[in-house]
């Protein structure tokens, strides 16, 4: 571990040191030698690469970070192109700072086998911006049910299997799934919900629905199936990540599993630490699958990413078309866009209201994804300029999907090209 801090030596001039043990490495930072402290910064991040968990660079308001990676991104191409593209998405995924992004399966055609994950992967050569990792669905045709894909045949060719959006229904199913994904030595990344528990709802059972008298989605709906599959994951010792987990019965069982030392690993996404259903207004944009929970779920999350608990920040960036999202809470689509709000967002209101450490936010968005999905060492580096200041607006996206419930926020970070 190493740290980088800066300090003042008097009224014009600071000094930056890197710390790696014991030893301590000063380089001043005034601007008439602003390249030899930058080269020297770069000959200690090469020459201690492998001790450096962060490779940090402090160049006056800036910082050098690895480069973000999503574990859970929809571009939705091919067969939704009016809502995303890969093209779209990647530009803005590459202007907030991601390097690597893994796309869920629900697409036209689904990538259930090589020759339909081979359009996908058509696409991303011609026009993705950063690297794009396809997971293949489950089932064939993503249903939750029914036949399951060729694990064997897919895996080496997909980061791994999803059938997000749905939760696969039958134990059996998934128990033999598992099995598969382990024999094949790849990861099932999970969307969990029971059906039968959902009973029409579109948000969260709580306060919000009862006072405006909206269908609820109950808790249990998500924390059941995290409940089985955690207790198949035991049987099978497959390695199972969970997908965007919303409420606090959903942390405490990914607890008790690493507790047990069970290859089980979880995500959540911004909204879920800084929204709740007490926010929620009458508009498309407040509305997601899961939904914004209760005030008690969101301190639960936020005391889940402190603890370790939880391992991953993913923005489930879900673009959708405008007149997909105008119709209110009930009609309209699951989903918001992420990509570019995630980092400012997070620094701004867990970062500097210190519920978090810049580090601790650095690995939540770098550095576990890639240990998860086995990317090896960071090797793109961004370079934040953290006294930024900006407002939200959904306007400037490079994303085709605008709606977001974070329109007119004031942040800070602004990465730089």
């Amino acid at each position: 571990m190493y740290s980088v801090n800066t300090y003042s030596v008097c009224e014009r001039k600071s000094s930056t040191f890197i710390k790696i043990g014991k030893k301590r490495f000063d380089v001043c930072t005034k601007s008439a030698v602003g390249f030899a402290q930058k080269a020297a910064m770069y000959y200690f991040c090469a020459l201690y690469e492998n001790d450096f968990c962060t490779c940090m660079e402090q160049v006056k308001n800036a910082v050098r970070l690895p480069a973000f990676v999503d574990m859970h991104v929809h571009l939705r191409e091919p067969g939704f192109s009016y809502k995303e593209t890969i093209y779209s998405g990647t530009r803005a995924a590459k202007r907030a700072g991601y390097s690597d992004l893994f796309t869920m399966p629900n697409l036209n055609p689904v990538p259930d086998s090589l020759e339909h994950l081979q359009v996908q992967l058509d696409i991303i050569g011609r026009d993705a911006a950063v690297r794009v990792h396809p997971y293949a669905s489950i089932t064939v045709g993503q249903k939750g049910k029914g036949e399951l894909v060729d694990f064997e045949l897919l895996a080496p060719h997909v980061a791994g299997f999803s059938d997000d959006g749905r939760g696969v229904q039958d134990e059996g199913l998934m128990r033999e799934a598992m099995v598969r994904c382990r024999e094949a030595g790849s990861i099932i990344v999970a969307h969990c919900e029971v059906d039968s528990l959902l009973h029409g709802g579109y948000i969260h059972d709580g306060v919000y629905a009862h006072t405006h008298h909206h269908k609820g989605i109950c808790s249990e709906s998500e924390w059941r199936e995290i409940e089985r599959d955690i207790r198949l994951v035991e049987e099978t010792g497959c390695r199972f990540h969970v997908c965007h987990i919303s409420t606090r019965e959903s942390v405490e069982l990914v607890r008790q599993a690493k507790r047990k030392g069970l290859p089980v690993t979880c995500e959540t996404a911004p909204h879920y630490l800084l929204l709740c259903d007490e926010d929620l207004r009458e508009d498309g944009r407040w509305k997601m699958n899961p939904p914004l929970r209760s005030r008690q779920d969101k301190e639960a999350l936020i005391e889940g990413v402190k603890d370790g608990t939880i391992d991953v920040i993913a923005t489930d960036h879900a673009p959708h078309a405008e007149e997909e999202k105008n119709k209110g809470l009930e009609k309209s689509a699951f989903g918001i866009v992420g990509l570019e709000t995630a980092f400012p967002l997070l620094y701004t209101y867990l970062v500097k209201k210190n519920v978090i450490s810049l580090e601790r936010l650095v690995e939540l968005m770098a550095l576990r994804p890639r240990e998860i999905m086995r990317l090896g060492e960071p090797k793109d580096f961004i370079m934040v300029d953290l006294e930024a200041r900006y407002t939200i607006d959904s306007l400037q996206f490079l994303s085709k999907g605008k709606a977001t419930p974070f329109d007119g926020w004031e942040v800070y970070g602004v990465v730089e090209s």
